[in-house]
């Protein structure tokens, strides 16, 4: 096949691409007699300037206001736009001169790819971009203030006094990118730390600098838009109004059910703001990618929409939006798409628009990544839990021998066949014995026995939960699948309502499983009310769900994918202030492996998201047409591979007409021999129709499901102790001792506390604990791991860091410290009755804060309800001062 021609390109693909009822130009010859004062939406072909003839010039209202250059399809564009920079500068007779260039607005292309820049400004860059832009476009572009969006964002106020500094930041953040002339930019902030918020502070901003005006939030789930839709309305803005009471803010369609019980009527954005959007819109429009997918793409590239979706949008249909209908887009939870399929729509959507995009994510992907360029702003869990916004956890390990090994069946057990298609259950013994590896339970086997002891094990941490804080733990469990007829999740709901006894309301099922009735109003019901107490699921709540309550998280299911475990983590890490929530606890069903699996897996490499999957058709024809042949002949055998794992022996004997004795597993393994030395007998098998049918229809064998009744499983338990990024404390004090070791005189907040005790005051214990927070040394996790060593409960942060030092120095908890210190201060002193009286109240604060300041006296409470320091000085006279620094001496000594 020969190579197109440029002519060609341009009537076949640049031409139509023109003419759209997207981009709306008409294209004309150039004619000298053409007056083009009254070109109003024209492309002119071959153009001249003193540089060449331009192959289209774009008029609008009779102003040249773009250029295009086109090359055939073989030629990559990206830079090509020197070419039409040569013309630009070679026409000065028009609307304006910019640095030595005439027309503003300029392109190249391919038919396929186009790449545009504007080069009114020197620091602009080129872009690529999905289609050509309107002349609307083109007019509002020509017409938008010139003003630098620095500027324009340095005389607006930051709108909310209730940013938390982190979000202050991460506002600051993008803005400084945008203003540098970024359009791709990620904040990856941990999963309950307040990103909804943050996007409508940051909208607001955006929109009162006039920097962006239409501003698409894009959302992946109906109920995350009403959400967002809510978060809008409720959102108080610097004029004390809400902010759709200044901005307008339109949605989808929603149901009754996606707004609980409230009495909320939002928007619909009229088709109008989407087909034509003009300079005078100012809006912010709340949409799932689904509904924006069918508006673009059309039904057919949807994906996930079915009538048993919660999310499936039934109003949605295709209309002609075109590539500046959002000067913004903010896409939230962008790391979504854990299919291939899935994340090629994401950035299909995204990509189209010509506008700046913002992602965000707890969890940065490789598609993301590349998708959105630079994470320009982040705030881990880590963080987070060090700041107080989010909760730690502690974690429990439970061991199955059935979870981590499989399941061994002897000959003459009693088992269950179920079928999977109807769900019918014989009863047999097995003839000889049969091994099943630790992947195949729950897919081809279940153990009964090993699912019983693993809900028992967790059920004695739930009622010792229980018995200590009074309230049995909202529970979510990870189960491996909710198949009809072999579901484990069902399996466990079963178990779970027999363990605990509380009736089926206590535990329930909630997936994406078409059966179960109304998941969106359980989610709620399992957030708001008392029951349910235990939820099983597969992976529905993984995302997108906040259940602050939360706090037991039990992993049943094997994961894989680091976003996915983050994600499910981030179910149980949210602060829930009502009930006194600490913290959460993880049970991993398979010994801590998952934990320690998941443990160092932060760093990776980005990598572009693979394609939608090719067809087997497809693959076969890029063998034929020797497109990367060696590549897709590997790819072409693991597929005839899966095929050969999945065939019933009707099967074998329709592929018998094609190949030998029907052994795809033998034709598989020759096949890349058989590609190079004999390629037309084989191409001839792999292109004929019927076979290629058959690979796509061919009998499947009928699959059973065994229910190993007699199999039993030996389950136990224990907490799994973290200190730091260590498992042992031991190593994590030895890591510690270094530390203090190597910096005791790099850090003068160390030096202070281990050489010179007569400096100490409470800045000197701020600024360390800030500094070794920094470096993973956390004083609950070094107070935990003095506990292990030294059997003692609470030893205080000065005492870990003189033994640190020097290993002779004595481990005192905090207690011990504080007496020490006020019995050296005031063993010598007579003391009055009111005296020892503050001497208790001063007891009783350093035991908290193990510092004391004049300013204590003033603003702690345990001082203030006495008098404060009025009357600490009336009683201690004119030795306060002395007596607070010797006190603080004496606590450093």
């Amino acid at each position: 096949m020969g190579q197109e021609l440029e002519w060609k390109t341009r009537k076949e693909r640049i031409d139509k691409k023109l003419i759209s009822t997207i981009s709306k130009w008409k294209i004309i010859k150039y004619k000298p007699s053409l007056d083009l004062s009254k070109l109003t939406n024209h492309a002119v072909e071959e153009f001249p300037t003193d540089n060449g003839p331009a192959d289209y010039a774009l008029f609008v209202n009779g102003k040249l206001l773009g250029i295009i250059e086109a090359k055939k399809l073989s030629v990559g564009p990206a830079n090509v736009l020197e070419q039409a920079k040569r013309y630009s500068k070679g026409y000065m007779n028009g609307i304006g001169n910019w640095n030595g260039y005439g027309v503003p607005f300029l392109y190249s292309t391919n038919g396929e790819i186009i790449y545009f820049i504007d080069v009114r400004n020197e620091l602009n860059y080129s872009r690529k971009i999905s289609n050509f832009h309107s002349p609307d476009a083109l007019l509002e572009f020509f017409e938008k203030s010139s003003v630098p969006e620095k500027d324009k964002f340095s005389k607006i106020n930051y709108p909310s006094e209730k940013l938390r500094p982190y979000q202050l930041q991460a506002i600051k953040e993008t803005e400084k990118a945008i203003s540098n002339g970024r359009r791709a930019m990620l904040i990856a902030m941990a999963t309950g730390t307040g990103k909804t918020f943050l996007t409508v502070s940051q909208i607001y901003r955006l929109l009162e600098s006039k920097v962006a005006k239409r501003i698409l939030f894009l959302v992946d789930r109906r109920a995350l838009a009403a959400q967002a839709v809510r978060e809008f309305a409720s959102y108080v803005t610097p004029r004390k109004n809400k902010f759709d009471k200044e901005y307008e803010v339109y949605s989808q369609k929603f149901q009754r059910e996606d707004f609980e019980n409230e009495e909320f009527n939002p928007k619909i954005l009229p088709n109008k703001y989407l087909t034509n959007p003009g300079p005078s819109h100012t809006f912010v429009y709340v949409s799932t990618i689904q509904r924006m997918t069918v508006n673009l793409f059309g039904w057919e590239n949807a994906y996930g929409q079915h009538a048993s979706d919660p999310d499936y949008e039934e109003d949605a249909h295709q209309i002609n939006i075109p590539v500046h209908a959002f000067d913004l887009i903010i896409a939230d939870e962008c790391h979504r798409g854990y299919t291939s399929t899935e994340s090629a729509i994401w950035r299909q959507v995204i990509e189209y628009f010509d506008a700046i995009k913002i992602g965000l994510t707890a969890t940065p992907a490789p598609h993301t990544l590349s998708l959105f360029e630079k994470v320009v702003f982040r705030y881990s869990t880590e963080k987070a839990i060090t700041e107080g916004y989010l909760v730690d956890y502690e974690a429990v390990k439970i061991k199955s021998g059935v979870k981590m090994h499989g399941a061994f069946l002897k000959a003459g057990e009693s088992v269950g066949r179920i079928d999977t298609e109807t769900g019918v259950e014989s009863y047999d013994r097995l003839e000889d014995e049969r091994e099943f590896s630790s992947e195949d339970i729950e897919r081809k086997i279940t153990s009964p026995d090993s699912n019983q002891k693993i809900i028992k094990e967790i059920a004695k941490y739930a009622y010792k939960f229980e018995k200590n804080n009074g309230r049995f733990p909202k529970t979510l469990i990870f189960a491996v699948n909710d198949m009809p007829h072999i579901s484990h999740a069902d399996q466990i709901v079963k178990i779970c309502r027999e363990e605990f006894g509380m009736g089926d309301k206590f535990v329930q099922k909630i997936t994406g499983n078409a059966s179960v009735d109304r998941p969106l109003q359980k989610i709620r019901e399992f957030r708001n009310l008392s029951e349910p107490k235990v939820v099983v699921t597969v992976d529905m709540l993984s995302t997108g769900v906040d259940i602050p309550a939360l706090e037991f998280i039990v992993f049943m299911r094997p994961v894989k994918s680091r976003i996915l475990w983050v994600q499910m983590l981030g179910r149980g890490t949210r602060l829930c202030p009502d009930i006194y929530k600490s913290h959460f606890t993880i049970f991993d069903c398979f010994d801590g492996t998952l934990i320690k699996y998941f443990k160092n897996t932060t760093d990776f490499e980005v990598e572009l998201p693979s394609k939608n999957p090719l067809t087997l058709v497809e693959i076969i024809n890029n063998i034929f047409q020797n497109v990367d042949r060696v590549y897709y002949t590997r790819v072409l055998v693991k597929r005839l591979r899966r095929i050969q794992r999945e065939m019933s022996g009707e099967a074998i004997i329709k592929f018998a007409e094609f190949i030998p004795d029907g052994d795809l597993g033998k034709f598989a393994g020759s096949l890349e021999n058989n590609i190079r030395n004999n390629f037309v007998e084989t191409i001839k098998i792999l292109r004929n129709n019927k076979f290629q049918k058959l690979l796509l229809d061919y009998p499947r064998a009928k699959k059973t499901f065994l229910v190993a009744y007699e199999n039993e499983d030996v389950v136990t338990s224990e907490e799994l102790e973290r200190f730091g990024d260590y498992e042992k404390a031991e190593d994590y004090l030895e890591a510690f001792s270094k530390f203090v070791k190597t910096n005791k005189n790099k850090i003068d907040s160390l030096s202070i506390i281990i050489d010179k005790p007569k400096k100490y005051r409470l800045e000197v214990i701020e600024d360390l604990r800030n500094i070794l927070i920094k470096n993973k040394f956390i004083e609950k996790d070094l107070r935990k791991a003095h506990s292990k060593i030294y059997h003692k409960a609470m030893v205080d942060i000065i005492s870990m860091i003189k033994h640190a030092a020097i290993e002779t120095e004595p481990v005192l908890d905090i207690t011990e410290r504080v007496n020490n210190a006020l019995e050296k201060v005031f063993k010598d002193r007579k003391l009055n009755i009111e005296q020892k009286l503050w001497i208790e109240y001063i007891r009783e604060h350093l035991i908290k804060t193990l510092s004391l300041d004049l300013e204590d006296f003033r603003l702690q409470p345990v001082f203030e309800k006495h008098g404060g320091l009025r009357k600490a000085e009336l009683v201690f006279k004119e030795d306060l001062d002395k007596i607070i620094s010797s006190i603080n001496s004496s606590l450093a000594a």
